[in-house]
């Protein structure tokens, strides 16, 4: 585990630890509010949660050759999780204007 600073490492897990209570804090603000679209919203952001997860093994491993995979797996979910982030949001303000 030393491809990596200890500060850059703090850094790593502290937003990984963040997204995660930022997720739950979302979730329970939908349910709290009886809103769907915000619960959606916390769903959306699990893609990125699960990108960030898959670039920390990678580091865990010391950004090993062999698990060049994590890399474009890493890829593919920031990908995803940007565009479910994208939509959620878009579902959130075509929901919220509909009320108004």
């Amino acid at each position: 585990m030393h491809a990596l600073s200890l500060g850059t490492w703090f850094i790593h897990l502290a937003t990984l630890l963040e997204w995660m209570l930022a997720i739950i804090l979302v979730l329970r603000w939908g349910e709290s509010t009886k809103n769907t679209a915000i619960s959606w919203l916390s769903l959306a952001m699990l893609p990125n949660l699960a990108s960030a997860m898959a670039a920390i093994t990678w580091h865990i491993f010391d950004n090993s050759d062999e698990l060049k995979i994590l890399v474009v797996l890493q890829a593919s979910l920031t990908m995803l999780g940007n565009t479910c982030l994208a939509a959620a949001s878009w579902n959130l303000v075509r929901t919220e204007s509909q009320q108004s």
